[in-house]
């Protein structure tokens, strides 16, 4: 069974890119195109991990990792983001207690 993987980023390029690494791997990838959206899929996904965007427009990654979290969802949840500040960072990691973050443009 290949583990699922919920990609959760306004910008389509960053799910097709991260799909496009993941999938020869074995992986099933999912995309949600924000933080609503992936409220939505995730208990018919059940994702085994979950990238998460920071900066999207309708919910930012901040609120919606609280309310994944809120919902007693034990998934390892990384942030992926453009913003790749020490402070940002120490937020994810320290503050919300991010299983990772992995600064944009990232390789495989």
């Amino acid at each position: 069974m290949n583990k699922k993987i919920l990609v959760v980023d306004d910008e389509k390029d960053t799910i097709f890119l991260v799909r496009s690494i993941l999938e020869p791997e074995g992986f099933e990838v999912f995309g949600a195109g924000g933080g609503a959206e992936c409220l939505k899929i995730l208990g018919s996904v059940e994702p085994d991990a979950i990238l998460l965007d920071i900066m999207m427009p309708d919910m930012d990654g901040w609120e919606t990792f609280h309310k994944i979290r809120a919902d007693d969802l034990d998934v390892p949840i990384c942030i992926i983001s453009a913003r790749s500040q020490n402070f940002d960072r120490m937020l994810g990691l320290n503050v919300l207690n991010a299983t990772d973050y992995i600064n944009k443009s990232f390789d495989t």
